[in-house]
């Protein structure tokens, strides 16, 4: 326990993406880590562009380790570099620490009926980015078929600037059997007095094997009346630490 929450903040405080994440969504699942295990979703580089803005995310990663049966403590953010002089400088952003808890196990923990989870935590301060602290909480039901995996996402939240934000989002996988199945999401979120997102997202995941897939993917996104596109590259991969 301890060794691993020396790793965990170790790597916070050199890498740094959101609130909620399965690579390659914004959303997530409910499932957690096992007992003593730790799951590392990193983004070696991937690239967005903003409006005029240019940036190149690298990297951007989630660290999860399970803490006792059905929960899991979660580090995420992601580095930002300009590409454009519209991007401005090099950032740490999207810095977050939570907690997920399964309510209900379910398909996801090959149980009958939906996989029901919850998450809640700290948006913290970025460098070079927004400073200030904010909240967050979201349920995640889940779903799966044999050709079909489907998981909700509803959230709320407290951003930096102490607004309020709601995320509401829907992740498509294709068959959990297949070596590569086709995924894809949609969320809107609105950050109130702010700005709205509505997002779509196209890819694949290649499981390898059980503690290590590959992901990419496309997103285009409207933010209030500009657009956005990202390319994601990624991978998830686990191991023990007892």
């Amino acid at each position: 326990m301890r060794r691993a929450a020396i790793l965990l903040s170790l790597a916070a405080t050199t890498w740094s993406a959101q609130t909620l994440a399965y690579r390659p969504f914004d959303g997530t699942d409910a499932a957690v880590a096992d007992p003593g295990e730790i799951e590392i979703e990193l983004a070696p580089a991937g690239y967005l562009r903003d409006g005029a803005a240019r940036s190149l995310i690298a990297p951007a990663a989630r660290f999860n380790y399970g803490v006792a049966p059905g929960w899991e403590a979660v580090l995420e953010g992601q580095a930002a570099h300009a590409l454009s002089t519209a991007a401005g400088r090099s950032s740490l952003e999207g810095n977050a620490a939570s907690l997920k808890h399964v309510l209900r196990d379910g398909s996801l923990q090959d149980s009958p009926g939906p996989s029901v989870a919850t998450e809640f935590g700290l948006l913290l301060p970025g460098i070079n980015d927004e400073a200030g602290l904010g909240g967050s909480l979201a349920g995640i039901v889940s779903q799966r078929w044999e050709w079909v995996t489907v998981h909700v996402n509803l959230a709320g939240a407290v951003s930096r600037q102490q607004h309020g934000d709601v995320f509401v989002g829907t992740i498509i996988e294709g068959p959990q059997r297949w070596t590569v199945r086709p995924v894809a999401e949609l969320f809107h979120e609105r950050e109130f007095g702010r700005q709205r997102t509505s997002s779509a997202l196209a890819g694949a995941i290649w499981q390898l094997r059980d503690t290590l897939s590959i992901d990419a993917a496309i997103r285009g996104a409207r933010v209030n009346a500009r657009s956005l596109g990202e390319i994601r590259l990624g991978m998830t991969f686990g191991f023990g630490l007892r």
